[in-house]
């Protein structure tokens, strides 16, 4: 439920999305900040916490040379329909296509990733998703730049294999949308 609320969903989103009442959501929500030590709900889009399982939390901090942005690691486009989308992208583009996960659809796109979304009207523009090592030191380093982050790196996504998403998403000059993603590989145990 946390990774929701870091990634702006609303309770009654939340409610929805897991099959239970409103209220259900918001103990669960009051319960999180308590355990946190936050003092409200809007906190913990700020919080720069990872679960213990998580691969972050288990990792060792590699970014020691400067901040490098890039490359490129996702593009996010609307689409009206993701089925026929899917179709047009991987048939006559011939796209890889990686995975679909609802209305959500993802293609290789000579390393870059597409990302597809199923909207009924055009979503604002397109997202670029700037890849970095670290994702916790990019966020730091970007901070003290001046970046404002909507929210402190969340998980988006594990998939099947634990690899994870994390993403921290801001906005240039004009106010469109940026973000910041890394993806983490679970430790190797051996």
């Amino acid at each position: 439920m946390l990774h929701f609320i870091r990634h702006g969903l609303s309770n009654r989103q939340i409610a929805r999305r897991f099959g239970i009442s409103l209220d259900a959501v918001k103990f669960h929500v009051s319960n999180i900040v308590a355990k946190l030590g936050l003092e409200r709900r809007a906190a913990l889009r700020r919080w720069r916490g990872a679960p213990k399982t998580s691969a972050l939390s288990q990792r060792k901090e590699t970014m020691t040379t400067p901040l490098d942005l890039g490359p490129l690691g996702q593009i996010s486009r609307s689409v009206k329909s993701i089925e026929q989308s899917e179709a047009w992208y991987s048939e006559v583009l011939g796209l890889k296509h990686l995975y679909t996960f609802g209305k959500l659809s993802f293609f290789d796109c000579g390393g870059t990733r597409l990302f597809l979304e199923q909207a009924d009207a055009p979503l604002p523009e397109s997202v670029l998703y700037l890849r970095v090592g670290d994702i916790n030191r990019a966020y730091d380093e970007l901070c003290a730049r001046g970046v404002e982050f909507d929210s402190a790196p969340h998980l988006i996504h594990r998939h099947a294999d634990g690899l994870e998403e994390w993403m921290a998403f801001f906005k240039d000059l004009e106010g469109r949308l940026l973000a910041i993603m890394c993806q983490i590989a679970p430790p190797s145990r051996g």
